[in-house]
């Protein structure tokens, strides 16, 4: 679920379409990041795009009928 919230956040929040892989690698980062020191980088790879997941993804009603509509409108869920 943390990765739907996250891919919902960042095509609001920064304009990047991204696919699942692309936004769990983005959840594991950013929850990553929380535990180390300020100033530390985490570096990883967004390897999906969020184009053929709009049927999926992006679509209100799947999400819906799966039990997967985001509930945040910040990084709350991380």
């Amino acid at each position: 679920h943390a990765m739907v919230e996250m891919a919902r956040y960042l095509v609001r929040e920064e304009g990047l379409l991204l696919g699942g892989s692309a936004a769990l690698n983005v959840t594991a980062a950013a929850r990553i990041a929380k535990t180390l020191p300020t100033g530390s980088r985490v570096v990883t790879i967004l390897c999906d795009g969020g184009a053929r997941y709009m049927s999926r993804l992006y679509n209100p009603a799947w999400l819906e009928e799966n039990s997967l509509t985001p509930t945040c409108d910040d990084l709350s869920f991380l």
